[in-house]
């Protein structure tokens, strides 16, 4: 059934995202049965209670017209029934005793009691309809976004072009050269909003999508949560989270688990895995390599939705399905990358990018970055020190993440001293607890002065 567009009083962003995804007004046009909504509606009353109409729309996020459709239904199966008037004379409801007796099985089966989700199919249009195709990069918008950053233009230039492209990208180099950093941020790149579900249906099973520690939602708590908003069904369809792209960075925590849909014993419930909370985003896999997997078996992982756009994932049942996928895939390592994919693997990879040590210019200008942001002076004798004297004798190339940790130890001496400007000697001390005898450099120097300590012992003897 087709729905006039709604009329917006609000941002532009909100009107397009009501004529992206109106809000369904009966059942058929939810996309799901009224049996599904039914066990649903009396999951929530279970775990809640006696509910009023307002209430039971705003915990399933559905229109006031469609929980009073599935409510008639409970009501003529028995297994709700009418206890009195809520605020502003909306019906309450609560479970009979054959109600309660079916919301502990549809528990059983499905634990999700959530907002409503959305079918399979209408989750593959909306990740289509929002694909990373449709943004475009390009040089201008790439060196205006990373203005604020120290980072060699040529970098940017290989950055720049691969994520224009779609396909994976590949970056390594030392540790500290600022690889997670620079990842991390070319989720800027990455305009324009998306609606993210809160769940979606899979083989009558409900599969947790929106996870608020990853998709950062750009709606006012207040205005979604408006009583009179949901029960009048105005705005988008709220099944879906209007959310910034997603940007999801995964490191040595990342299991082959992580990769599959997580079942929950306990609770029966399912939750996306980490792929599908980044599609029409970004999924950062930092410190390759240290995974509790091999390499191998990861990259293995990844043919599949690298070469056909899209991921095969089953359910704890053995429901076999696919999704989308709509992800920019970046790898971040400080580990050679023949050590760890062979050549075949990383030609499929269109984008190897190295982070290299930084040129002392770029070093000072971190330096005095870091120097603002702590509130400290910036002595252009002091940095000069650093890299002369100390890079310089114990032969430690200028990484981007050195200024920041130096000057952070430094300020401690500092508070702890009472003091306010560093000098050498403070400088000096940051170095040493920094660095303290763990880098190869360091033990050497170690060792030359331990063996010219023991020559000098054997001349004077």
């Amino acid at each position: 059934m087709n729905q006039p567009a709604p009329t917006c009083h609000n941002a532009t962003a909100d009107c397009a995202a009501a004529l992206a995804a109106p809000r369904p007004g009966t059942v058929e046009e939810t996309g799901l049965s009224a049996l599904y909504l039914g066990d649903l509606l009396v999951k929530q009353l279970f775990e809640q209670g006696v509910l009023d109409l307002h209430q039971l729309s705003r915990e399933s996020a559905l229109a006031g017209s469609v929980v009073e459709e599935v409510c008639h239904f409970l009501r003529d199966e028995g297994r709700v029934e009418v206890r009195g008037q809520g605020a502003g004379g909306a019906l309450r409801y609560g479970l009979t005793d054959r109600g309660r007796a079916s919301a502990l099985e549809a528990l059983n089966r499905d634990g999700y009691s959530g907002m409503a989700p959305v079918t399979l199919e209408a989750y593959r249009a909306r990740v289509s309809t929002q694909a990373l195709s449709d943004v475009a990069v390009h040089r201008a918008r790439v060196m205006d976004a990373f203005a604020d950053t120290v980072i060699d233009p040529g970098l940017l230039d290989q950055l720049g072009p691969g994520l224009h492209s779609g396909r994976a990208m590949f970056i390594h180099g030392e540790a500290g050269t600022g690889k997670s950093y620079i990842a991390r941020r070319l989720v800027r790149l990455l305009e324009g909003e998306v609606l993210i579900p809160h769940a979606i249906l899979v083989g009558g099973k409900a599969v947790r999508c929106f996870d608020p520690a990853v998709h950062h939602s750009l709606e006012d708590p207040a205005e979604a949560g408006s009583p009179t908003r949901l029960y009048l069904g105005q705005g988008h369809d709220p099944r879906y989270v209007r959310c910034r792209r997603p940007c999801v960075v995964t490191g040595g925590e990342l299991t082959m688990e992580r990769l599959e849909i997580q079942y929950d014993a306990a609770t029966h419930i399912h939750q996306a895995p980490v792929q599908l909370l980044a599609n029409n985003g970004m999924l950062v896999i930092d410190d390759l390599g240290r995974q509790r997997m091999s390499p191998t078996e990861l990259f293995n992982r990844w043919i599949v939705p690298l070469e056909e756009r899209r991921d095969f994932l089953s359910l704890a049942n053995g429901y076999h399905f696919s999704v989308p996928f709509d992800v920019a895939l970046v790898f971040s390592t400080n580990l050679d990358p023949l050590a760890l994919a062979d050549a075949a693997f990383l030609r499929r990879i269109g984008y190897k990018i190295r982070f290299a040590p930084l040129s002392p210019e770029a070093y000072r200008e971190i330096w005095a970055q870091q120097c603002r942001a702590q509130g400290l002076p910036c002595d252009p004798a002091l940095v000069d020190f650093v890299i002369d004297e100390l890079h310089a004798r114990f032969e430690v190339p200028l990484l981007a993440c050195h200024p920041r940790d130096l000057l952070s130890l430094a300020q401690d001496q500092l508070s702890y001293r009472g003091e306010t400007a560093p000098d050498r000697e403070t400088l000096s001390w940051a170095w040493q607890t920094y660095f303290g005898d763990f880098s190869d450099s360091a033990r050497a120097h170690a060792r030359a002065s331990t063996e010219s300590q023991a020559v000098n012992g054997r001349t004077a003897s």
